[in-house]
């Protein structure tokens, strides 16, 4: 595996407020997405497994993974990597980092 990319909140805030088109894969539970996103697609981690095939990136797209607090999607991450995903990220510090900016 490769070692973990990480993204820090203030780089996600910056490429997204200047319109980026970003590869966001959030792996919380529906209802955690429901309540507050930032957009991507919700793909629970408890679902990953089964829904990676039909995931719509190439393997070596640029795939930012976000949970709550970075522990999911660093799960996340590496079962995107050991799936054949170069360029896979994970948000450090989770939604949480990205609030604290506000």
């Amino acid at each position: 595996m490769q070692p973990h990319q990480q993204i820090k909140a203030q780089e996600l805030t910056d490429r997204l407020s200047k319109g980026e088109q970003l590869n966001l894969i959030d792996v919380r539970e529906a209802i955690e997405y429901h309540t507050y996103n930032i957009g991507g697609a919700n793909v629970p981690l408890s679902k990953l497994d089964t829904a990676i095939n039909g995931l719509p990136y190439n393997k070596t797209d640029e795939i930012i993974v976000i949970c709550k607090v970075g522990l999911r999607s660093e799960t996340a991450q590496g079962i995107l990597q050991q799936h054949g995903y170069s360029n896979v990220r994970n948000l450090q510090g989770g939604l949480i980092s990205l609030q604290k900016l506000k």
